[in-house]
């Protein structure tokens, strides 16, 4: 049977709300994402000043979701001309 991973509960403050979040992760890198998205939505709330917390939140989502896929379409771009240099 598998190991269990032990939870912890870490508390963030992400643009002005307190949050508790559940996870496996460490609770460094737990503050770490949450630094991410509270930099994140202050910097599109910067340049959209009439969006409400939810409209940020969603807008920050999008935002965050496709840097993560530009960066995961890059490594699997690298890994394919590694893999070709490889062969």
């Amino acid at each position: 049977m598998a190991e269990e991973k032990k939870k912890t509960r870490t508390t963030v403050d992400i643009y002005g709300q307190t949050y508790t979040i559940v996870g496996t992760e460490t609770s460094s890198h737990i503050r770490s994402v949450a630094a991410m998205v509270d930099r994140k939505m202050r910097e599109i709330q910067s340049f959209n000043s009439y969006l409400d917390t939810k409209q940020l939140a969603v807008l920050t989502a999008v935002n965050i979701m496709n840097e993560y896929l530009k960066s995961k379409e890059e490594l699997e771009k690298l890994q394919e001309k590694i893999k070709d240099e490889d062969t």
